[in-house]
């Protein structure tokens, strides 16, 4: 075992992490939730396109995690751009701009929710809340210490702040009336082919590892209201034993749509999967569903949809 397994492993015996991960209450209890609602805030990995494609395949499939949660629930979850509760917008950070392309019109993840609540939003005692972020504060980092802006050990402080951060807006959607919410991180980023084109695997790792520990820590005390689900131990599943997720390649991203510009954060002419659909495939691909990534960091259909169903079994459990 790795010592990041291992790591990762001693973390969940971790009374605290229990505390989140088990928490009060159980499935089985009569006033078992059955939400009527879902809001999310949000980056890419929950993005259902608010600004008009995924990242992910745009297939016209249930193709993101939190859409997959929301169907086993039997809810219909639109973007907040379209009228509906979906907040979570692409290349978002928590509280920093700009985002990881470098745009700075993009809302971060305080700002949806500040959105949410100057518009009105109050949440009620049946809605399934959604609180996920990290992925983009480690891109943005990462391109830091690429360039020669900062060294490893200021980016895994800035990420180790930025862990605390999405703590705090947690804290906030609690204290405005949420009473189930779902907590989501980053996975480790060192399993990505990004992690690997560019050698920095152990670091991404590492990194990935201290974000997600100090927005546990930090978020320790509301396990009352509050679910962690664990994204990265279902992407290292993923990696570690693909077929039993039907899928062969975890190596290589199956999209070929290459953006000229910033795109997803990792660098100019790189495929950028908002910009991927059924036809921007690799040649020779029987399905992109065998893969578990679509571009250097995010996921497929097929993977988003299976961590949507451990999510919701996760959360079918707890509330």
């Amino acid at each position: 075992m790795s010592f990041h397994w291992m790591r990762r492993a001693l973390l969940a015996l971790a009374p605290a992490v229990l505390l989140l991960l088990g928490g009060c209450g159980s499935g089985t209890i009569e006033s078992q939730l059955k939400p009527t609602r879902m809001v999310v805030f949000g980056d890419a990995l929950s993005d259902l396109g608010q600004t008009g494609t995924r990242y992910t395949v745009n297939d016209g499939s249930i193709s993101i995690w939190t859409e997959q949660v929301a169907s086993s629930y039997g809810l219909v979850l639109t973007t907040a751009a379209a009228g509906g509760t979906s907040f979570a917008t692409g290349n978002a950070r928590i509280n920093t701009k700009p985002d990881a392309a470098g745009n700075a019109a993009t809302p971060t993840v305080k700002e949806q929710i500040d959105t949410f609540l100057a518009t009105g939003g109050v949440f009620g005692p049946n809605d399934l809340i959604i609180v996920s972020g990290g992925t983009s504060d480690l891109i943005a980092e990462m391109a830091k210490v690429s360039s020669g802006a900062q060294t490893q050990a200021q980016m895994v402080a800035n990420v180790t702040q930025a862990g605390r951060d999405l703590a705090a807006q947690v804290r906030r959607v609690v204290g405005a009336g949420g009473t189930h919410v779902v907590v989501v991180g980053t996975y480790q980023l060192g399993r990505s082919p990004w992690a690997n084109q560019i050698g920095q695997a152990d670091f991404l790792n590492s990194a990935s590892i201290s974000f997600n520990d100090a927005l546990l820590v930090s978020m320790v005390d509301l396990g009352a209201n509050v679910l962690f689900v664990d994204v990265a131990l279902e992407v290292n599943l993923m990696v570690a034993s693909p077929s039993s997720f039907g899928i062969s390649n975890v190596t290589d991203p199956v999209c070929t749509s290459i953006d000229p510009g910033p795109g997803i954060g990792t660098g100019p002419g790189q495929v950028n999967s908002a910009l991927c659909t059924p036809a921007t495939i690799a040649s020779g691909t029987v399905t992109y569903d065998e893969y578990a990534f679509v571009d250097r960091v995010y996921l497929t259909p097929n993977a988003q949809r299976q961590f949507g169903l451990f999510a919701f079994a996760r959360i079918h459990d707890r509330f």
